[in-house]
């Protein structure tokens, strides 16, 4: 029995270098990134007091090319220190949204600042490039491609750009002297939610990684004619010469993985999301627990169900 354990032991060891050096081959495919800028102070813009919580309006200084406005949603109950939430918005299009998108909502997905409110969870969003305060052009997709490619002439991806804004941001709400930087969680849909599962394939301290319609099989996407769906932000030079979607996501293992999708969602084609689920279940179930990792596919299309919306409350309760 005590050979047994030190060999699952040794495995489990090898699974996680092997998670290591992955994750250091995931960010080389992300473009030029300024991982040698240190971050500078952040600028409080603003602090409005609302029935239960406080939002502080911020200039976040993430990059060292262009200041990233946010909001940090801070209820008054709340444990101290509280757990914090990275929420990402999408795209759909929505390019004057961005991080409002948190307290607002939109039609396919109802504002999710009550619910960090009633869990107590302390709530960072950021503009993404492009989006928000971060529009820089009036038409946005114009902006969107413009921006694409001046990154690519310069060696940078929109999409690793994007990601190394959400990284950094991560780094800022761990960083809050009300939050608890052992009990992190990252949430969001569309772009949104496949950031989210990029960045907890990257970053280690993702203690739960909760992604909404974004589960996309790329080899899937490319099998069912799909790629239109997707923006110009969402491609990656090269990344399927060295990795396939299953692969990516296996890089969260074991931490908590709450995944839902809809079966008439051309973005995400359903075959593709069951084969990432049997890739990752088996994971699951040895290097951690099946409980870990649930997935599923509800019968929609791009939105987030009332049925969604009452797993994602349960699920946040692991941050």
């Amino acid at each position: 029995m005590g050979n047994e354990r030190q060999a699952s032991k040794n495995a489990d060891g090898q699974f996680f270098a092997h998670q290591e050096h992955q994750r250091k081959r995931l960010r080389t495919l992300l473009g030029e990134l300024p991982w040698d800028y240190r971050p500078g102070s952040s600028t409080l813009i603003d602090s409005e007091d609302h029935e239960g919580y406080r939002i502080e309006r911020l200039e976040l200084d993430l990059n060292g090319v262009e200041p990233v406005p946010a909001i940090l949603l801070i209820p008054n109950k709340r444990v101290t220190p509280a757990p914090g939430l990275l929420f990402i918005h999408w795209h759909a299009g929505m390019f004057d949204l961005g991080k409002e998108q948190l307290l607002q909502g939109v039609d396919a997905q109802r504002a999710y600042a009550p619910t960090c409110v009633e869990k107590g969870l302390v709530t960072l969003a950021i503009d993404s490039w492009c989006f928000g305060q971060r529009k820089h052009e009036r038409i946005g997709r114009l902006g969107e491609e413009n921006t694409f490619k001046q990154m690519l002439w310069n060696g940078q991806v929109l999409f690793g750009m994007m990601m190394f804004d959400e990284l950094r941001a991560f780094d800022y709400l761990a960083s809050r002297p009300e939050v608890d930087a052992h009990r992190l969680g990252v949430l969001g849909m569309s772009m949104g939610g496949t950031k989210a599962w990029w960045l907890a394939a990257l970053e280690p301290r993702v203690k739960l990684c909760v992604d909404i319609c974004s589960l996309t099989d790329y080899d899937e996407l490319i099998r069912s004619g799909g790629l239109g769906a997707h923006g110009l932000y969402y491609y990656v030079p090269s990344l399927l010469k060295h990795f396939r979607t299953p692969e990516i996501n296996e890089l969260i293992v074991p931490r908590a993985r709450l995944s839902l999708n809809g079966r008439r969602d051309l973005l995400t084609p359903a075959n593709g999301i069951r084969r990432i689920q049997q890739y990752l279940e088996p994971l699951y179930q040895r290097i951690g627990s099946g409980a870990d990792c649930h997935i599923e596919v509800f019968d929609c299309d791009h939105v987030e169900l009332p049925a969604m919306r009452k797993l994602i409350e349960e699920w946040m309760n692991r941050i």
